[in-house]
């Protein structure tokens, strides 16, 4: 594997690093801190073709945590070629026992566990700590292990211990393979993004020079030489993922695109006026509106399980889309704003120990009966990404910055059945909500905030009376990339305001709460 030309993605192969995955849930986080240094990584399961590893060309590998034991006789196992290579080898909590596994090491449970924080005792200098850690600190870092390394594979040394690791960061300087027990990924660690730098830059020569205009160009010459003179539909649904996909595909590609909005009967207040003006307008791209919604609605009819409902939502987006197409004189290509967190979230590496979190109706490939090819420009950005990528591309803030909204929309903020009446409430109760958000001038330091109707009645009294209506919840969290996500604090005065107005304003809703739980261990969306 050497240095060739600069490449698709607008790097050079010395710019390119390979994560492989075992299934941690913060795989992510080590591709957003390399590409927050100008690096270009992108994640592959551990059970990867070869082949697919030898054509990225990388010049370095990480190897992810993940929940497995090395211990047991099944657990992952990375390729032999990744140590043959002659590449750096950075390998994390789980990816440190199994590099020491496969190379002559010992790895075995240990009674005393570390999960959360824990205090790491620096012994001997190394090329991953230069600049940052010196012998005899002592440094604050994550971890999250029940196993253990209790013998090191020939060629490596100890540079690092805590309580329950005595091999917590570990060096093999001449074969550059570098590993450690805690998770330098995660905020929890202070210093672990200059960790990741040092591996990039200093260790496996990375020259840090990846930018969103790069990408930009880039994916617009893919995009031209992918779609050639041929026809594109993009699903457009307003947010910022299609949203700055159209607008690429449209800078590459100009009228060969149309894009579909489908109205779904799922959206929020108003919000299908509002896409279709601006895009008219403001873009000037070809835009068919076709409101959809009696098809949708008639076929969630009494539809409780939010997956059913996330497949039933994805099935007819196809169709409609199959069908505006024929209209249009037919398409070669659907375009989509599949993110990074979507394709991660949906997939459950085949004979790997990653889960299914939850299905995304714009991933996993269209049916065969339907002769369009995907265009997904965006398939290897995170959210924050895209909306650099959006004020790259001159998308205005209002759209750039606007909070995520799923693709089934209103239909997974209803658990259990969705009737019209319902949606009426929600969305009623949403844009109180949102008004109140931006009126206190919050709106941009939240990640998302929205309601949620709940299925359930409670005792109320209003009037004098009594009443057995609706209970509500609202929802804000701050995040980064949505894969872990906080509650924002709000102050009591501004929940009490906005459950007073929706309580007043909104028939059938008595009562309001809010919801504290953070990603993990819930997600964002209720369903």
């Amino acid at each position: 594997m050497t240095d060739s030309a600069p490449t698709i993605d607008g790097t050079s192969t010395a710019d390119r690093v390979l994560i492989l995955d075992f299934g941690s849930q913060v795989t992510q986080l080590i591709a957003r801190r390399l590409r927050e240094s100008g690096v270009y990584c992108e994640i592959v399961p551990y059970n990867v073709d070869p082949a697919r590893i030898r054509s990225f060309n990388p010049r370095a590998f990480i190897l992810s945590g993940g929940p497995a034991s090395v211990t047991d006789g099944n657990a992952p196992r990375a390729p032999q070629e990744v140590f043959e290579a002659g590449l750096p080898i950075l390998g994390i909590c789980y990816g440190e026992q199994l590099m020491c596994t496969q190379l002559g090491g010992e790895v075995q449970g240990s009674d005393l566990r570390e999960f959360g924080r824990a205090w790491l005792d620096v012994k001997e200098p190394c090329a991953l700590f230069r600049g940052i850690w010196s012998p005899g600190a002592r440094e604050q870092v994550w971890m999250s292990h029940g196993d253990r390394v209790t013998r090191l594979p020939p060629g490596f040394r100890a540079v690092a211990t805590s309580e329950g690791a005595p091999f917590a960061a570990i060096a093999d300087d001449h074969r550059r393979f570098y590993g450690v027990q805690f998770h330098p990924e995660v905020v929890h660690t202070p210093h672990g993004a200059q960790l990741l730098r040092n591996f990039t830059h200093s260790i496996a020569g990375c020259s840090g020079t990846w930018t969103m205009a790069g990408f930009r160009a880039s994916q617009i010459r893919r995009i031209r030489e992918q779609v050639g003179d041929g026809r594109v539909i993009c699903g457009l649904s307003g947010g910022v993922d299609s949203s700055v996909a159209a607008v690429l595909i449209h800078e590459a590609i100009g009228e060969q695109l149309t894009c579909i909005f489908v109205d779904h009967g799922l959206l929020r207040a108003g919000e299908a006026e509002a896409v279709a003006r601006t895009f008219r307008d403001r873009f000037n791209i070809r835009l068919v509106h076709r409101d959809a919604s009696d098809l949708f609605l008639s076929a969630l009819e009494g539809v409780t399980d939010p997956e059913v409902k996330r497949k039933t939502i994805g099935r007819l987006f196809i169709d409609v889309f199959d069908e505006e197409a024929h209209k249009l004189g037919g398409a070669d290509f659907l375009a989509q704003g599949t993110l990074y967190p979507d394709v991660i979230e949906s997939v459950s590496f085949t004979g790997g120990p990653s889960v299914t979190i939850k299905s995304h109706h714009n991933v996993g490939g269209l049916p065969e009966r339907m002769r369009m090819r995907l265009v997904e420009p965006l398939r290897e950005l995170f959210k924050d990404e895209v909306r650099a990528l959006g004020r790259e591309l001159g998308v205005p803030d209002d759209i750039v910055g606007r909070h995520p909204f799923p693709g089934p929309g209103l239909a997974i903020r209803i658990p259990g059945a969705i009737t019209r009446e319902k949606l009426e409430m929600l969305r009623r109760a949403d844009a109180i909500y949102l008004e109140e958000i931006r009126s206190a001038g919050l709106y941009d330091a939240i990640w998302q905030a929205f309601a949620v109707l709940l299925p359930v009645r409670t005792v109320g009294v209003m009037g004098d009376g009594r009443t057995y209506d609706h209970a509500c919840a609202l929802r804000a969290v701050t995040s980064t990339d949505g894969m872990t996500a906080d509650v924002y604090p709000f102050d009591m005065g501004f929940l009490t305001r906005v459950a007073n107005r929706i309580v007043n304003e909104v028939r059938g809703i008595n009562r309001v709460t809010y919801d504290i739980t953070s990603k993990p261990p819930g997600t964002i969306e209720w369903e």
